[in-house]
């Protein structure tokens, strides 16, 4: 193991070997999909690459986002049990996330942005997304921010 990825992706390792001896089903499979998706991005491209913490967090974001879309989706063909297995799962990702920003604060931080970028109309937004979203990594989604940051625009 390389000094790169000790940290989160050791992390999800040890969990999901104290959730196996827990027997704790839900636990240890929503974390091996998570080793599994974080592999996948080491190996995908030309040559396989360690991941930092940093790109660890933006793998588990997508898998965050994958199971709240999917939640949300199973709830409106009214399937309540697999959208529970979803929350569940989302819900063990989310312990490994940073805290999400709530709406007041992401509308702050776009007004922010949209000073410093200069931006006076929905032509700048492209502009005003590339000096907030790496503020914003990993604390909120990118239909949140986009939606956060067309508020901002249009006051």
């Amino acid at each position: 193991m390389t000094a790169q990825n000790t940290g989160l992706k050791a992390t999800l390792r040890q969990d999901l070997h104290s959730a196996i001896r827990a027997q704790d089903k839900v636990r240890s499979a929503t974390l091996r999909m998570a080793l599994t998706a974080v592999t996948n991005e080491e190996v995908a491209g030309e040559a396989h690459r360690d991941l930092t913490d940093a790109d660890v967090v933006g793998v588990l974001t997508k898998e965050a986002k994958k199971r709240r879309e999917a939640s949300t989706a199973y709830t409106d063909v009214g399937r309540p049990e697999l959208a529970e297995q979803e929350q569940a799962e989302l819900a063990v990702l989310e312990v490994y996330l940073p805290a999400q920003l709530d709406d007041a604060e992401l509308d702050r931080l776009a007004a922010e942005a949209v000073a410093e970028a200069g931006g006076s109309g929905m032509p700048q937004m492209g502009q005003v997304m590339k000096v907030l979203q790496p503020r914003v990594a990993g604390q909120a989604e990118g239909g949140r921010v986009a939606a956060a940051v067309r508020r901002a625009l249009s006051t």
